[in-house]
């Protein structure tokens, strides 16, 4: 049984075009990403599903190059590109994670995913607890191929998940977080500050290929708390619910 992570990333972005090709201590953005996700127990794959725009065509590249899978589909379906994504591998069991979270922690995805056996859908932001851009969340491919077969609305359709996160008659369960300071961080690349905030606080951190945990970033964050000025005006905005 093939458990696939499926990581969704094009150049589009109306407030930071090409983020996730964008430079962070050697490494694109997007490679930061995929390795974490790739160092996650318990996936057998990871696939990059981008659009099938010639813009994303560089997308498709560095994810190649950086060892996942590739699957190019429609930019403003998403949730069609992810049940494509996951079909084109085999799998049964589907992780979802975002490329605009380099910080993507190996560790709590492993949890996310391991606390899916028994019920439909696993995740770690209802409520938030963890710092934003450690969001997961896991679902059998069946279910994403209801979701693709039901969910009407756009919404739905741009954000993947909401027809799952909303239905009642699905059984949910969620990985707590720490809550408090913690969970006020923002680890995720949607605004050119947020690009500063990963630089400066990678700069703290041993360079790639090393993928410090989240227990090693917030202690940097504790012994420089200047560095979590650079990005607090983002704070507020959403979780899980941007398209890349």
């Amino acid at each position: 049984m093939t458990t696939a992570l499926v990581v969704q990333a094009r150049m589009g972005s109306s407030r930071l075009p090409g983020k996730v090709l964008m430079d962070l201590a050697g490494r694109s953005f997007l490679w930061h990403c995929l390795a974490r996700c790739a160092a996650t127990p318990g996936i057998d794959v990871v696939v990059c599903a981008t659009t099938d725009s010639p813009a994303d065509d560089a997308v498709a590249e560095e994810a190649a190059r950086c060892g996942a899978q590739v699957f190019r589909g429609s930019e403003t379906d998403v949730l069609a590109r992810y049940q494509g994504a996951a079909a084109m591998v085999g799998a049964k069991t589907v992780m979802r994670v975002t490329s605009d979270c380099p910080f993507t922690d190996p560790e709590l995805n492993g949890r996310v995913l391991a606390a899916l056996a028994g019920a439909d859908y696993a995740c770690n932001n209802m409520p938030p607890g963890w710092p934003h851009g450690l969001d997961c969340e896991a679902f059998p491919f069946a279910l994403l191929q209801r979701a693709a077969a039901e969910a009407d609305q756009p919404f739905q359709r741009e954000h993947v998940t909401p027809w799952i996160r909303t239905n009642e008659t699905l059984k949910r369960v969620n990985v707590p977080g720490p809550g408090g300071a913690a969970a006020a961080h923002r680890w995720t690349l949607d605004h050119p500050e947020d690009r500063d905030y990963f630089r400066a606080v990678l700069a703290h951190l041993p360079p790639p290929p090393a993928l410090p945990g989240t227990e090693a970033i917030l202690a940097v964050l504790a012994a420089h708390p200047e560095l979590s000025a650079i990005n607090a005006a983002r704070a507020d905005h959403g979780r899980l619910a941007q398209s890349p």
